[in-house]
């Protein structure tokens, strides 16, 4: 089967004369702060992806209006840069030193980096450690890295990543770990009519024995669909309650508020959404005294979070903005210069996608590569 596309067009700033764009180009990160940065040049159109269902867990084959796993738009994200098919804008400081955009250390300070917060409690896993994790599911060929490899080869490249990342950055431990998609967001409705299947719980066990296997942590990932969040996440308290399992929630599929269609339209969390996951999390820790949890929010647009600025950080909660789109090299710093550099929370990530990065002749970025981005990021995800 064909991976899903989307397909690009230009912004209407790109109309503008050309001064004009590279004045808010080099604008720079207080200009954003003030709302005067253009948001995306380029965005997704609103052509849905094509979903296709695949194995169900009783190796039946699922029909419209059953719950199924569907390759959505989640097998890849394009990257939204900030200039639709322009050389990506330099940035300089003082001495005149090139970097590639996401790269320049004083733009990261004018942008509040490193952010300033409370010293990390006993048993947290950031920033002492770089964490790199393989995503996906089980049930599908088309969500990652957790279902287009078989398990025992998974987990050997996964040790061979984690060892590229040692040994670029030998200073900082790294610690392995699996990302399941523990809800997917589906094409139909579903029997529940949330547009969304949750995992039965016997396969999250399963993933959660392979991270156990290699001493990595798993972190469990929620596409609410037409659900809420406030409804699905206390469900797995019985697998949130361990030390050793964290969570992911991706915006692109929260369209409760929309009613589109997961894969015709990129949904959003504002920040109201998530400091609910943030005080759900801080709350089960002091619950059951446990280390902090780590949350990652993906991040692939401007409008993917909203009011940024507004999250609240609690000790308790180690919090992580996810780089989460897919493209060349130079699209994905622009994306991350553009939507995690400029809106400073606490750490920051960044996706690797095996297939999409390098479906048009791309190199896959190297660990070398990406930590020359600053700030540097701490969560490193393979799809």
């Amino acid at each position: 089967m064909k991976q899903p596309f989307h397909t690009i067009r230009p912004h209407p700033v790109f109309n503008l004369p050309a001064v004009l764009i590279i004045l808010l180009l080099l604008a720079g990160c207080k200009s954003d702060r003030a709302g005067s940065l253009p948001s995306a040049g380029i965005r997704a159109q609103n052509k849905p992806s094509p979903v296709k269902a695949v194995m169900s867990p009783n190796s039946s084959v699922t029909r419209s209006g059953t719950p199924f796993v569907g390759a959505t738009s989640v097998s890849g994200k394009p990257a939204v840069p900030a200039a639709a098919n322009k050389a990506v804008p330099k940035e300089k400081t003082a001495n005149k030193i090139k970097y590639n955009a996401g790269e320049d250390p004083d733009f990261a300070r004018q942008c509040g980096w490193p952010v300033k917060h409370s010293a990390p409690l006993p048993g947290s896993i950031l920033p002492g450690k770089r964490i790199v994790a393989f995503y996906g599911n089980p049930l599908s060929k088309k969500l990652g890295a957790l279902g287009n490899i078989p398990k025992d080869e998974m987990l050997r490249r996964l040790k061979a990543e984690v060892a590229r990342w040692q040994a670029a950055d030998p200073a900082t431990p790294v610690q392995p770990a699996l990302h399941l998609i523990a809800v997917v967001a589906q094409g139909t409705a579903g029997t529940a009519g949330k547009y969304r299947m949750i995992i039965p719980d016997a396969i999250v066990n399963q993933v959660y024995g392979w991270a156990r296997e290699i001493n990595a942590v798993l972190f469990i990932d929620i596409q609410t669909g037409h659900d809420d969040i406030r409804t699905l996440l206390p469900r797995f308290e019985w697998l949130l309650k361990n030390p050793d399992v964290h969570l992911g929630i991706d915006p692109e599929f929260n369209l409760i508020k929309s009613g589109a269609l997961p894969g015709k339209k990129i949904g959003t969390y504002d920040a109201s959404d998530i400091n609910y996951v943030s005080g759900y999390l801080k709350g089960l820790v002091n619950k059951y005294k446990l280390p902090p949890k780590i949350l990652i929010v993906h991040r692939f647009t401007k409008n993917g979070v909203t009011n940024a600025r507004r999250i609240i950080v609690h000790p308790e909660v180690q919090f992580v903005m996810n780089m989460d789109g897919w493209g060349a090299p130079w699209l994905k710093r622009d994306s991350y210069r553009s939507y995690v550099v400029t809106e400073p929370v606490q750490f920051t990530g960044f996706k690797l996608f095996f297939h999409n990065d390098t479906k048009k002749g791309n190199p896959l970025l190297t660990p070398k590569e990406v930590l020359r981005l600053n700030p540097k990021p701490i969560y490193i995800q393979y799809q």
